[in-house]
């Protein structure tokens, strides 16, 4: 899948990963993107081939309502996310349920809204961004990382349900970027946040279903069969964290 001319659907697309999604999007001249946020007037790209649209991935009238008016969307970019810091064992309930909430159901449910949107527009493709912690985690970040895990596997599940319609979907896995979500006093690796897109977007043009951007993220993923203990020694080491 190559990005010229297609009609794209960002979310979260005002700060972060997801503006640059729209910044690369518009050097590889799609004809349009709907830059899907909470308060569309926070929007504040300078090309008239963006279009601000309201999605809230906590409200299903949003997502209904936005798959209604982005009918002529191709591709859809999956980002919009939380990160409370919440605790599985003494934190917040309310909070670990805002993650799962956010990072699985809210995905999921701009899926189920847009796939039939695709499947009129010849098939298209999804990309969720996701985040090395699918496949571990760390202190700090437990509902981040279950929350970023169950939406990992649900995009398998997904893409195996939407072959048949044409519709490629691709997760993308990478540790840290520089954006403002990124932890305060955290001195590991990190990755420009532009690398994001760049990866994905190449990705789809060579067909890849699972885009690893950075270092740590392959590291993790090789381990993934290995030692559980031994791995997790490493991979702390390597972030800095405990």
């Amino acid at each position: 899948m190559h990005i010229t001319d297609q009609v794209a659907l960002v979310t979260g697309a005002n700060r972060g990963i997801g503006r640059q999604f729209v910044l690369e999007l518009l050097e590889r001249d799609v004809s349009k993107v709907y830059a899907a946020v909470r308060r569309p007037e926070t929007v504040d790209f300078d090309d008239p081939r963006v279009v601000p649209l309201r999605l809230d991935l906590l409200d299903h009238q949003s997502i209904a309502a936005a798959a209604t008016t982005a009918d002529d969307v191709t591709l859809i970019v999956n980002n919009a996310g939380i990160s409370t810091g919440a605790s599985l064992v003494t934190g917040d309930l309310d909070q670990v349920r805002h993650e799962m909430d956010t990072h699985f159901w809210g995905t999921l449910d701009v899926i189920r809204a847009f796939a039939p949107v695709l499947k009129a527009n010849g098939g298209g493709g999804i990309v969720n961004v996701l985040s090395a912690l699918a496949w571990f985690s760390t202190l700090g970040a437990g509902a981040y990382a279950a929350a970023k895990s169950a939406a990992w596997n649900m995009t398998n599940g997904v893409r195996l349900e939407l072959a048949a319609q044409g519709t490629h979907v691709q997760a993308v896995l990478f540790g840290v970027a520089r954006t403002d979500l990124a932890k305060e006093g955290y001195d590991g690796p990190m990755i420009e946040p532009r690398e994001v897109p760049r990866r994905s977007f190449d990705g789809l043009a060579s067909g890849e279903i699972e885009v690893v951007v950075d270092d740590t993220t392959a590291v993790v993923k090789d381990y993934l069969s290995g030692d559980r203990a031994e791995f997790y020694s490493q991979i702390t080491e390597k972030l800095g964290v405990s």
